[in-house]
């Protein structure tokens, strides 16, 4: 059985660190890029399956990232993880599957990891062809964020302690 791959760029080490744990517990493939032309060279460097993007990148900022990179594969699923308020429309515009605002709700994360790879190529297609409203939008729980990484991570959480909202 093929491991399905995700490339998960952030310029945030303990975002990559945690996320790529949390994904790996669940049986993918994490390839970590920290800026757009990290993250165009292994998106040409290995077969990606899924996108996760933050939009706030040093280098090359995710939007010129997420354009080229959509461009180059209408079809990648592609979900975008920003702390960037008001970026919905601009998103789902820009074609995005999913935006995830953080801190992540990571179950939500994960279900849509799962039905973005679970869905068939044609139905992709016929969304990217016809801009198909498909959109998700999840809200942030940094709570459940810091123990999903608890539980999960073999190694100390790598985030610091969330203040009460």
């Amino acid at each position: 059985m093929h491991t399905k791959t995700i490339l998960l760029v952030d310029d945030e080490q303990s975002i990559r660190t945690g996320l790529s744990k949390i994904l790996g517990a669940d049986g993918y493939k994490v390839v970590l890029a920290e800026d757009g032309p990290q993250a165009v060279h292994q998106h040409g460097a290995e077969r990606i399956d899924l996108l996760l993007l933050d939009l706030n990148l040093p280098v090359k900022d995710g939007w010129p990232s997420l354009n080229w990179l959509a461009e180059i594969n209408p079809l990648l699923p592609l979900i975008i993880i920003t702390g960037r308020s008001n970026q919905r429309g601009l998103a789902a515009k820009a074609g995005a599957d999913a935006l995830m605002e953080k801190p992540l709700d990571v179950p939500l994360l994960l279900q849509t990891v799962r039905q973005l790879l679970d869905e068939s190529i044609e139905g992709r297609a016929e969304r990217a062809g016809r801009r198909v409203p498909g959109f998700r939008d999840g809200p942030c729980d940094p709570w459940l964020f810091r123990e999903m990484l608890l539980s999960r991570a073999a190694t100390p959480c790598p985030c610091a302690e969330p203040k009460p909202t």
